[in-house]
């Protein structure tokens, strides 16, 4: 049997949202919730949902149609709100990212999930990725899994207009966690510290800082650093990024695009180690994107599984980002106990 969804959010994303429930077999898309009801119906109306419920009301919407869990595709500045009621009337909920506007939020959230007992899992959607999980197992399997260096580029100019134009921190706020949250997948190591600086360059179309330089000091030893802007013109980047992990027995690069490889020390000998290059192999027909992220969720509820992005590991993603944030405003290392 299907399991019932109820949809929050019918802005752009919460419409490719819709798509991506009513495609999944698994899934029942039986309401849609926005703080604008005729967008709402509008949006159900062009997915051919007849019966499903449509309206402004969260908690109306979950006494109705009882849902199995809840799909939050709302600003960032209403993710608490909307995880929080769904959690504490026992609904689990599957949440676009950011995890929430402050850490403070989070914590709050955080703590619903664990007072109601029912899952609450952030969508990051970029680990869902055939190309970052065969990166992941080439550092395992040939460079060594303790990593001390991991590197990461994201140079794109990127000329959205709208909101972006005006945030504080374009790039770090609106892009990094992503990067942020792949470096620990990557390394398996969770932040310790970290020192940035945001700025931004005089040819720059944004308001507020569009790049970044930070330096994070992981566990194990590990230090991460990321370079990135989003006035960069020419020579982009993947939206991925471009990767550089070195550990004890080579290192191993990947330009967010194709297939990852390594450079795998065969002896130690002589000025130059002696190496050999391999590459990884891609899984074909690996789901990814949100349909990824979507499918793991459903997996976590029948099984009992902890999927990639539950909220007890996302949070240690968002707090890079606002720890770097906090970094470049005090101009201090800061950190992320």
């Amino acid at each position: 049997m299907a399991m019932k969804a109820l949809l929050v959010g019918a802005g752009g994303m919460g419409r490719a949202w819709g798509r991506n429930l009513v495609e999944n077999e698994d899934v029942e898309l039986v309401g849609w919730v926005d703080i604008n009801a005729a967008a709402a119906a509008e949006a159900a109306e062009q997915l051919r949902l007849s019966s499903a419920f449509t309206g402004d009301d969260l908690s109306k919407a979950i006494a109705e149609v009882k849902p199995d869990f809840v799909v939050d595709v709302t600003i960032p500045e209403a993710h608490r709100d909307v995880t929080v009621t769904a959690l504490k009337a026992g609904a689990p909920v599957l949440g676009e990212k950011p995890m929430a506007a402050s850490m403070e939020q989070a914590r709050e959230m955080v703590a619903a999930s664990e007072a109601s007992g029912k899952l609450y899992m952030v969508s990051q959607s970029r680990r869902y990725d055939a190309r970052l999980h065969a990166y992941r197992q080439l550092i395992a399997d040939r460079i060594g899994g303790s990593l001390g260096i991991l590197n990461s580029d994201f140079y794109i100019g990127a000329h959205f207009g709208g909101f972006r134009d005006e945030m504080p921190s374009p790039l770090v706020l609106d892009m990094a966690i992503h990067t942020f949250d792949a470096a620990r997948y990557l390394s398996g190591a969770d932040p310790i510290a970290v020192y940035c600086e945001e700025f931004n360059p005089s040819w720059s179309w944004y308001k507020g800082d569009a790049s970044a330089t930070a330096i994070f000091e992981m566990t194990g030893g590990l230090r991460y650093t990321y370079r990135g802007s989003w006035c960069s013109e020419g020579a982009g980047t993947s939206w991925e990024g471009d990767w550089r992990a070195v550990g004890p027995h080579g290192t191993a690069v990947w330009d967010g695009e194709h297939a990852p490889s390594a450079d795998v020390v065969l002896e130690a000998a002589g000025f130059h180690s002696k190496t050999e290059k391999v590459s990884s192999e891609i899984a074909p027909d690996y789901i990814g994107g949100i349909a990824g992220s979507l499918r793991d969720f459903i997996h976590a509820l029948k099984t009992g599984e902890t999927p990639m992005g539950e909220c007890h590991d996302n949070i240690k993603s968002l707090q890079m980002v606002f720890g770097a944030m906090e970094s470049a405003r005090t101009g201090q290392r800061v950190r992320l106990d």
